[in-house]
């Protein structure tokens, strides 16, 4: 299928490092760019990306109107100047996942918007306008299980016959970091094989967060199998992704949520959070855990259960990376989307 060339939507991304907005731009846009013509805007993208210089968005011609799909305020913003300062022909798209009530400003934004997407019923909660529920999706192509898992282990420093636990994002409070750490050192002890491996930044404002668990592991003894990587390039995400027997996302709030679900299309079981969208995205005991936000002794119940029957976490894996192919491909996500795009530009 030849792909558009006419540029219909700018999706812009205003932030330099990445995060989970970020991600969201990287995976959808080459999927919707099959199906519309589509470009991302802003610094810190990929060079195979579909995208356009900034200077560029705000300068092109009205012989048609366009959509503007933002996802931050900053973003909402500047898509405001360009259509009411700079006189182009933008359609107003805002997606939102946050789960909380948002403040004046973004209130105010949120209403100059043509069209608003929420990641989830709760998100759509807190619009206080109608939005189009839209779950996020991912590329069950790219997270897929490995083919030799053991030698991807070996490639990766880890042991084959470990029991490997994962928790992938930044390393803070908000996401239960320390939950899960203390976790680990009630269980690890008993159970010789277990390993927990971080991988995300550790912003400054968190370096003595993370310094103090590093301490209480170390005072344990167990630094050789809890460990922080660090942030890692996305493709070594995606490896260690499909080096794990199990992932943990005991995050005390999310927006979203979208670690469990590529877990998952690696047929790797989920124990989350009854926060973000994880109740939507696990199903309790067939493709994972789900536990109280902020509950030490549930996480650590749960994560026992996965650790001790290899069986049940097998089985699960395999329901998992069914489930997240069957309702959760990203195609889903961005043929519903560019829906959205089509009606506003109809």
């Amino acid at each position: 299928m030849t792909e558009p060339t006419e540029i219909e939507v700018v999706a812009p991304n205003l932030k330099r490092r990445l995060s989970g907005v970020t991600a969201t731009v990287v995976r959808l846009i080459p999927v919707q760019a099959r199906m519309i013509g589509i470009r991302a805007t802003g610094p810190g993208l990929p060079p195979e990306l579909p995208h356009i210089p900034l200077s560029r968005a705000a300068t092109l011609p009205r012989n048609r109107w366009r959509v503007w799909h933002a996802r931050r305020n900053t973003e909402m913003a500047l898509g405001l100047i360009f259509r009411r300062i700079l006189r182009r022909r933008y359609r107003l798209l805002f997606t939102s996942a946050a789960q909380r009530d948002h403040s004046g400003f973004t209130k105010w934004l949120i209403r100059q918007q043509d069209a608003l997407i929420a990641t989830s019923p709760q998100a759509a909660s807190y619009l206080e306008r109608e939005a189009t529920v839209i779950l996020h999706g991912v590329d069950t192509e790219t997270f897929r299980p490995s083919e030799d898992r053991a030698a991807l282990r070996r490639a990766l420093g880890f042991s084959p016959d470990a029991v490997l636990i994962g928790c992938f994002g930044r390393v803070r409070a908000q996401k239960g970091v320390d939950l899960l750490v203390r976790a680990a050192l009630r269980l690890f002890p008993e159970r010789p094989e277990a390993q927990l491996v971080f991988t995300g930044r550790i912003t400054p404002d968190n370096a003595e967060f993370a310094d103090g668990l590093k301490a209480e592991i170390a005072a344990a003894g167990l630094s050789d199998r809890i460990r922080f990587l660090g942030e890692l390039p996305w493709a070594e995400v995606v490896r260690h992704y499909q080096a794990l027997d199990l992932f943990a996302a005991p995050a005390r709030w999310e927006g979203f949520g979208l670690t469990p679900l590529e877990a998952m299309a690696c047929a790797v079981p989920a124990v989350a959070a009854r926060v973000g969208a994880y109740e939507t995205l696990i199903r309790d005991g067939e493709t994972g855990s789900l536990v109280p936000p902020d509950d030490l002794d549930a996480l650590t119940e749960a994560l026992r259960r996965w650790l001790d029957d290899a069986g049940a976490r097998n089985a699960a894996g395999a329901a998992a990376r069914a489930h997240v192919t069957r309702n959760h491909a990203i195609e889903g996500e961005a043929e519903a989307i560019v829906a959205i795009y089509r009606k506003l530009l109809s």
